[in-house]
């Protein structure tokens, strides 16, 4: 079973902060910025206060402050010249940093907090696509070199699932579109729902009837739609799945099961779409490398 992390290695400090490990070590040695401690192969070990200063010192470098300045200021001095930066610029780059922070530290009162203030700046479409799309991809990025574990991505995807279930719930549909019907699904063993909430949500303030099914959906479930809705938009997200050997399997399952002699379309976005590419032959099937190109089609 996975262990919480409580300390943050060198090269985990430069994941989550954009400093590189050489500007880190040379500011310790030079300004004392940093104090960590030691492990066994005398490995440099950070803690959430370290992470913390690491963010605020990213942030203000970002905003045109020289670290021999930086390094003047204590930490409450610090915080405070983030949040005259953001009361004054309404700075998303900030609100990165206090979600990176809400999910290491399971801070759900934070990711809260954080969330409401860019709410009183920005529409819930502009939080989605500006700041969280770009923070999702972030955590892929910070899964893949390790530096965050299933609990973190399982806390922080739940807090925002939360809030796209309470946007999509607060849409009235008046008068439904229904001359088509979009379904929504994730392929098997796919459990990454974000994006294809997210475009859902979408849809519906469009006016689109939709059928959302969720996570891991055998192909041959969705033939049963198709007796009674025509004609159908099938969408799909694909995060982690197909594996790489599958995909050749769920593109010719998707063309020859799906969409064979028939007007309806498939549509797939999502990490591994591209991966889709060199097996599509039907020009119903569309591969879109982000959410907005899909959303944009619409």
């Amino acid at each position: 079973m996975n262990k919480i992390k409580n300390n943050f290695s060198i090269i985990d400090l430069e994941n989550l902060s954009g400093i590189k490990a050489h500007n880190i070590r040379i500011w310790e040695k030079r300004y004392q910025i940093f104090n960590p401690t030691r492990h066994g192969n005398n490995e440099r070990l950070y803690d959430i206060d370290d992470l913390k200063k690491a963010l605020n010192i990213s942030f203000l470098q970002n905003n045109n402050w020289k670290i021999s300045k930086i390094a003047n200021l204590s930490v409450h001095e610090m915080e405070l010249k983030v949040d005259e930066i953001v009361l004054k610029n309404g700075n998303c780059h900030e609100a990165l940093n206090q979600f990176k922070v809400a999910m290491l530290s399971f801070d759900q009162n934070l990711f809260h907090q954080t969330y409401h203030k860019l709410l009183a700046q920005l529409s819930f479409r502009e939080i989605f696509m500006e700041i969280l799309v770009p923070f999702l991809d972030f955590i892929g990025m910070l899964w893949q070199t390790g530096t965050i574990i299933p609990a973190h991505e399982h806390f922080i995807s739940q807090l925002i699932e939360n809030k796209l279930h309470v946007n999509i719930e607060k849409i009235e549909q008046k008068n439904i579109d229904n001359t088509k019907t979009f379904v929504l699904f994730l392929p098997e063993n796919e459990v990454h729902n974000l994006g294809l909430l997210y475009i859902q949500y979408e849809l519906l303030l469009k006016g689109y009837h939709t059928i959302y099914l969720g996570p891991s959906i055998p192909i041959a479930n969705l033939k049963v739609l198709q007796k009674l809705y025509h004609p159908i938009v099938f969408i799909s997200q694909l995060t982690v799945a197909p594996s790489i050997e599958g995909i050749k399997e769920f593109v010719h399952s998707i063309q020859d099961d799906l969409l064979a002699n028939s007007q309806d379309e498939c549509w797939v976005s999502g990490r591994k779409a591209k991966s889709v590419l060199p097996y599509i032959s039907a020009a119903n099937f569309k591969p879109f490398l982000t959410i907005k190109e899909l959303l944009n089609t619409i």
